[in-house]
């Protein structure tokens, strides 16, 4: 789709009116018994003046451009459920899910270990992070301060809301199942997504070093530019959902509370198959990519734009799959999970003397990012004295032939190429910030010699030792070869030949 089609069927949509590029429906598809499918969503649209997530500091939403949505499938193969949730927010708090899964259970019965929450890392959602309600009531009184009044701050509130939200979300969905048949597919989209880390000439790598900076000598790392989907059309032959996943950090704001570009995704998506199409989004493995190419000689687009251009076209890919895709069986379903303590990365005493030092002055007086990290040090340094590891689920959710294994921290997209190659599975999509939050997991090389850059620094979101990524792999794998792999929908064989075409095989005729 042109972008000024795409941008023309946006206004369509926003505007209520019935997009006319809605596709008709497909033949009939051949249902296996018993296997159902239902979808269902809630809003979460956090209010103007709550803090917006993402950086170490406060700051507070003042305007509105799209709704937050919690959006969630479960799937039914007869036997067993299992639900994917997917959530516009920074990050999935490990005590929101251990208590909407238990919730989950209660009401609907589906197995809390069958149950995947994801969030899709929006910059621009409702305030669920960085620092929790009580996290540092152990602390003193200058933790506390440097805490509670000058860092990113959970909404006890919204927190509680979210999870009601997810909750009804799947219990919903599970109320819906129907009748369907799924098919599932890889498109490719890679203009969107960039590797943010660089080696530069000093032996190091920097994440964004800046545009047209001649230390640059190139990518540190690759991206990930499978647009992987599962389409699930119902008895008729409609499209009744799908699920989209893909690695690319969702931080191109296009203005206010969003859902950053998943909209712009959820948009494209709809704008083809119709307005109630539910769309869940999971996120891929990309703690280390977002939508900057720093090698671009160009200025990058406002918010507005980026947002639409890389949810347009991601979306468009995913079309792309689902009008190629065969509809079919999707059992079995099955899910897997492991639990772990994992350790953190420990700053010296002489560090956390030396932050204790610069906290005690006013941001004012010292370089602000200086502060800022030796704020994290000492907030970092009190998380120890009460914790000094860190509770890690790992999570592998079947279904049919497609695993999802899922991991609480921002992993560099090495870790989900690496379970992409070594899978039994023909489709593995790694799910990245799932079932709780870890903060930025970098390959053990980005912590070594020739590493660095942001994601490497220590502080209290992101801490664990280098080996906590190859570890939460070696486990993604071993529950996925626990399960068998079901078989990719596809099209009926041609019948035997038997003749060629009558009008078709003659030579060239000249006279």
């Amino acid at each position: 789709m042109r972008r000024r089609e795409f941008l023309r069927t946006s206004a369509w949509l926003s505007a209520g009116w019935e997009s006319p590029m809605r596709m008709a429906a497909q033949t009939p598809p051949a249902l296996q018994a018993g296997q159902k499918v239902g979808f269902a969503e809630r809003d979460i649209t956090p209010s103007i003046g709550m803090e917006m997530p993402g950086g170490y500091g406060k700051a507070y939403h003042r305007s509105f451009h799209d709704p937050c949505k919690v959006r969630a499938v479960v799937f039914d193969d007869g036997l067993r459920r299992v639900a994917l949730v997917g959530v516009d927010a920074l990050i999935v708090p490990r005590a929101m899910v251990r208590a909407a899964r238990k919730a989950i259970f209660e009401r609907c019965g589906i197995p809390q270990e069958a149950v995947l929450i994801g969030a899709s890392h929006s910059h621009s959602a409702g305030p669920v992070g960085m620092v929790q309600p009580g996290e540092y009531d152990h602390a003193s009184p200058l933790v506390k301060r440097l805490a509670y009044e000058m860092s990113s701050c959970a909404d006890p509130g919204y927190l509680l809301r979210v999870e009601s939200e997810i909750v009804r979300a799947v219990v919903e969905a599970d109320e819906r199942r129907a009748e369907a048949a799924c098919g599932f597919g890889i498109g490719r989209e890679d203009k969107v997504a960039f590797n943010r880390r660089l080696r530069m000439k000093n032996g190091l790598t920097w994440s964004h070093p800046g545009k047209g900076n001649p230390d640059i000598i190139g990518y540190a790392g690759p991206i990930d530019p499978d647009v992987g989907v599962i389409g699930v059309w119902d008895r008729h032959g409609r499209l009744a959902g799908c699920l989209v996943h893909y690695a690319c950090h969702t931080t191109t704001n296009p203005g206010g509370i969003s859902a950053n570009w998943v909209y712009y995704l959820e948009q494209t998506i709809q704008g083809v198959f119709g307005k109630d199409v539910p769309v869940v989004f999971l996120l891929g493995d990309c703690g280390d990519v977002t939508q900057v190419d720093n090698l671009s000689p160009y200025a990058n687009p406002p918010g507005e734009q980026w947002a639409q251009y890389v949810g347009g076209r991601v979306g468009a890919e995913a079309v792309k799959v689902l009008l190629s895709v065969w509809p079919g069986s999707f059992a079995p379903v099955a899910a897997q999970v492991v639990v772990e303590r994992m350790k953190r990365r420990i700053p010296s005493p002489e560090r956390v003397k030396r932050a204790l030092a610069i906290v005690e002055r006013s941001p004012k007086e010292v370089d602000p990012t200086e502060w800022t990290f030796a704020k994290e040090i000492v907030l970092l340094d009190a998380l120890i004295a009460k914790e000094r590891d860190v509770e890690v689920e790992v999570q592998a959710v079947q279904v049919g032939p497609a695993v999802f294994i899922a991991r609480p921290g921002e992993m560099f997209v090495e870790h989900g190429l690496q379970l992409k190659k070594e899978s039994n599975f023909p489709l593995t999509f790694p799910v990245e910030l799932a079932n709780g939050c870890v903060g930025y997991v970098p390959t053990e090389e980005a912590l070594g010699p020739g590493g660095g850059g942001y994601e490497t620094r220590l502080t209290s979101y992101s801490n664990l030792v280098p080996e906590a990524g190859r570890r939460m792999t070696e486990l993604g794998l071993m529950l996925a070869r626990r399960l068998q792999p079901g078989v990719v929908p596809t099209p009926p064989k041609a019948p035997p030949f038997k003749a060629p075409w009558s009008y078709g095989n003659v030579p060239p005729e000249l006279s």
